[in-house]
């Protein structure tokens, strides 16, 4: 189970501390690349605060010791007494390759600075299903931080049926599965799905579980984004549910995706989703989640208040079905209620930074402008295209709740408009470490590098260990913090003064170099 140590993270603390202990550790002269000097070293298996020393060579950590072994000769010492020195931070949910697909280079300094060096995508069912091709290309082009993909369900289905909403034929099914055996042996972390989102959302349990056994064979892991965090369709229980019973069916680890109780029918569940978890793991099953520190969810006009079914086929059908006399005032209905569970008007805030004059206010302000209701405004903007919102629906019980549980682990869902992009590391440790002492560092720390890397088998990252690439951030404890906020959230974090990235400086007393020493993690099989 994964809420346990395992045999591997055990031998590492063990070697962890043998080098500790060691007087010296390299008997001869060593020529290597960095020496970090602090006196507090956080390994990222929940230990720490160490006083020591990190040797780094080659793009691996060569050696942790209480001192720097006699004759050490390095190309530079970094002097990180001040400075908190960590593995650097890996985010499970991204969508930072929307950036990478532009066919140049990409430092991804938003993801950088708040000390982030590896990301994944392909999240919500989403990304490509070439994987070998997306990363090569990416690899290529030149990345400023590690990234690692899922092959996506909706992208799958959408390949060989459409957004057609049916069930798969038995052909179909065939198809994909053998789209998504590509995918694995090609690196893929696993299977991801959005089963809230067309298409996902067409597909039944039984066609995820056929496609997430596929992945199981190749050591991957079921990530998803649940048919329903709120009360839109089957329930955020029920959702979790369906999620349980794949990891049941297809024996496979599961992953709960930016863990949520979204809107007021559902505030306070969180406490029988922790329950309905422990029950899993009593059951030898492996499920964890990722949550991201915010109260407002990032999505757009049609993504919160559409209904599933009128989304269905390409752009002008369902434009056609909000124009439709016929069809119109059912949507509408639906429209209305899907407002009410979300708090209102008041609560949508309008955060697209391509959204012109409505950028900063809420739907309710809009609607005033306007002379018209909230629904209709809701309509005249995703029939003039859609806008991007930042949607305040959760409550601090929730968040801090699911916060609490040693399998839930950092993320930001990182999507334009919404500060999370730029800021949800920083944002975790200021509110939650550093203002309500929810976690300790050690523990913010392993949730945010360690833990991910073991739930997604990352070998060899994740902790600073001998061995381990040398991706590590150091930050100043006192001036790491957000400075995105859901007005202007595009602003780079503060606060890492130093990061590397494959043993390569990414961030030098603050500032970012400019170096593109990210690589494309593949799973190994």
């Amino acid at each position: 189970m994964l809420n346990k140590i395992s045999p591997l993270g055990v031998a590492i603390k063990t070697a962890l501390c043998v080098a500790w202990l060691a007087a010296g550790g390299v008997a001869s002269a060593a020529s290597v690349d960095y020496v970090i000097h602090s006196n507090a070293i956080y390994p990222g298996d929940g230990s720490g605060p160490l006083a020591g020393v990190v040797l780094v060579d080659k793009g691996k950590i060569v050696q942790v010791a209480k001192r720097e072994p006699q004759n050490t000769q390095a190309r530079q010492r970094i002097d990180a007494s001040d400075l908190v020195v960590a593995p650097g931070f890996i985010d499970p949910h991204t969508h930072a390759c929307n950036d990478f697909d532009k066919g140049q280079p990409n430092l991804n300094a938003n993801y950088l600075t708040q000390g982030v060096t590896t990301v994944f995508c392909g999240n919500d069912g989403g990304g490509k299903i070439n994987v070998g091709e997306v990363l090569d290309r990416y690899e290529q082009q030149g990345i400023g931080s590690n990234v690692a993909l899922y092959v996506g369900h909706g992208a799958v289905r959408t390949a060989v049926m459409g957004r057609e909403n049916r069930h798969a034929s038995t052909e179909e099914l065939k198809q994909m599965q053998t789209l998504v055996a590509n995918a694995m042996q090609q690196g893929a972390l696993g299977l991801s799905t959005g089963l809230y989102y067309v298409p996902g959302n067409y597909a039944d349990t039984a066609e995820v579980v056929a496609l997430a056994k596929v992945a199981a064979r190749f050591g991957g892991v079921y990530d998803s984004h649940i048919r329903d965090e709120s009360s839109y369709h089957v329930g955020l229980v029920a959702a979790v549910q369906e999620v349980l019973d794949i990891a049941r069916d297809a024996h496979i680890p599961v992953h709960l995706a930016h863990l949520k109780a979204l809107g007021v029918d559902v505030w306070g569940e969180s406490k029988t989703i922790i329950q309905m978890v422990q029950q899993a793991h009593a059951n030898g099953l492996i499920v964890t989640a990722d949550q991201y520190p915010w109260k407002a969810s990032g999505t757009s006009v049609a993504g919160a208040l559409m209904p599933r079914w009128a989304l269905a086929g390409s752009k002008e059908e369902y434009h056609a079905r909000l124009k439709d006399p016929a069809q119109l005032p059912g949507i509408r209905v639906e429209m209305l209620d899907n407002l009410r569970r979300r708090g209102g008007a008041d609560s949508l805030l309008i955060s697209d930074p391509t959204a012109g004059e409505l950028r900063g206010k809420t739907l309710a302000q809009i609607a005033t402008e306007r002379g018209v209701s909230p629904i209709d405004a809701a309509l005249q903007i995703i029939l003039g295209g859609n806008a991007r919102v930042a949607s305040f629906n959760m409550a601090d019980q929730d968040i801090e709740a699911f916060m609490r549980q040693d399998w839930v682990v950092t993320s930001s869902d990182g999507s334009p408009g919404h500060p999370r992009k730029y800021a949800s590391f920083p944002k975790k440790y200021q509110d939650y470490v550093q203002g309500k002492k929810l976690l300790s560092l050690g523990e913010f720390i392993q949730r945010s590098s360690s833990k991910t890397a073991q739930i997604f088998g990352l070998t060899g990252r994740g902790q600073i260990a001998p061995g381990y690439a040398a991706d590590l951030v150091l930050f100043d404890a006192k001036s790491y913090a957000p400075k995105a906020d859901y007005m202007h959230p595009e602003v780079l974090s503060q606060g890492v003064q130093w990061l590397l990235v494959n043993g390569q400086v990414a961030i030098q007393e603050g500032e970012l170099t400019g170096k593109l020493a990210g690589q494309a993690l593949r799973k190994k099989i």
